[in-house]
């Protein structure tokens, strides 16, 4: 693809899909029919020029291809009309949580409907929604590209078996349908903020599209303080975006220019968490958005309070006792108790031995204590295993500097 159709796909893939589900009620004919749009841009667009609306564009391509493939497949009829029958009664619920009308929330809750495994939702959601390719989501996951191909397509086979509607869920559904949307929300989030590979530094478009969808969920649920800590942490990480790297290398927190840092999304951020803080309904996005307000609360790096990010990740241990939450408890203890501690409750975690963030963590610690040869493999398999130019570039320097160190 061109760098602008490729720019206008990652903006509006999801936008298009959505609409197209929502007039269909086929998740595969929403697909399949915008993906053949995008075709036609990359066909198009360079002759004729880019349209003034290139997503206005790409909806009607996709919605006239979608009519004609429907009006040739004649066993498809049928399908069509139920489709359409379907379609109508899924806005007819009544309420307040139905009146924020928006196609892409409405394919959200459908994506993450309990009928399916929770790994299918967020895996359907990523691909559906946030326009990731199954290599992405695949990442995102661990796990093989066949696998996540494969996980994908019986989701969306399972919505049609299923007759599982395209609406946002009534007022009785929402407290259960709410974790699965949350985690899709933030991996769609995180993924634009770190971008597994390509020369972006960030995806804007990805973490813009989480930011919106959370300040949706936040409407429509005002009273749930986990989708209050969720839109906080996804607030205050973005407010250090133009901080985050140098010259395409990454630059850690503890290095931060923190005058870039915006102000006004690290405010909005603190306020949500004081809210949270008030109804005192603990939960792990909440907890994570803490630990990130005790770090932008902080006027230089050598400010921050590790002992209460100590005390952060130990009830969120509670919550969430996950060897990702050990890990990064893990570097808070290294800060108080010095990195021989952090090292050991490190080399104590299981599992994580293809999480890259895992080998840095101890290549770092190691670093730290002079362990020169095993931070170098450390080093060396962090490298291995991270895909982000910015991210490679950061651990390449640090292991540069344990060569040329004393």
């Amino acid at each position: 693809m061109t760098p602008t159709v490729e720019e206008v796909h990652r903006a509006e893939f999801g936008r298009v899909v959505a609409a197209l589900a929502g007039r269909f009620g086929d998740l595969d004919l929403a697909e399949e029919c915008t993906q053949e749009a995008f075709v036609e841009a990359v066909r198009r667009w360079p002759e004729e020029g880019t349209p003034p609306n290139p997503g206005g564009w790409l909806t009607v391509v996709a919605r006239n291809k979608a009519l004609d493939r429907l009006r040739r497949e004649s066993t498809r009829q049928a399908r069509h009309e139920e489709a359409h029958v379907l379609h109508d009664a899924s806005h007819d619920t009544p309420g307040p949580p139905s009146s924020v009308v928006d196609d892409r929330l409405r394919l959200l809750f459908t994506c993450c409907h309990p009928a399916l495994a929770p790994e299918a939702r967020v895996a359907l959601t990523l691909r559906l929604l946030g326009g990731l390719t199954v290599p992405e989501v695949a990442r995102a996951f661990l796990v093989e590209e066949r696998t996540m191909a494969q996980r994908i397509t019986r989701a969306k086979r399972k919505i049609a078996a299923a007759r599982i509607p395209y609406r946002v869920p009534s007022d009785a559904e929402l407290p259960d349908r709410l974790p699965a949307v949350l985690a899709v929300v933030y991996l769609v989030f995180t993924e634009g903020h770190l971008p597994g590979d390509g020369a972006e530094e960030v995806r804007a478009d990805l973490t813009g599209e989480a930011i919106r969808l959370g300040r949706l969920l936040r409407t429509l649920m005002p009273d749930e303080p986990e989708v209050a800590g969720l839109l906080a942490l996804m607030l205050l990480t973005e407010a250090r975006r133009a901080a985050r790297f140098d010259g395409g290398r990454l630059v850690p927190l503890a290095e931060q220019d923190r005058s870039l840092w915006d102000a006004a999304l690290v405010a909005e951020g603190h306020a949500l968490v004081r809210e949270c803080l008030r109804r005192n309904r603990p939960g792990h996005h909440q907890l994570v958005a803490a630990v990130n307000a005790v770090h932008t609360d902080a006027a230089t790096a050598a400010d921050t309070d590790w002992r209460q990010v100590v005390a952060l990740y130990d009830r969120m241990l509670v919550a969430t006792p996950t060897p990702v939450v050990t890990l990064n408890r893990a570097v808070a203890v290294a800060e108080v108790d010095g990195p021989a501690a952090g090292l050991a409750l490190v080399d104590d975690l299981p599992g994580l031995d293809g999480y890259h963030p895992f080998h840095a963590t101890r290549a770092d610690l190691l670093r730290r204590l002079g362990r020169r040869d095993e931070a170098l493999a450390a080093y060396d398999r962090a490298l291995g295993l991270a895909t982000n130019p910015g991210e490679r570039a950061f651990l390449t320097a640090r292991r540069t500097e344990v060569v040329d160190g004393p």
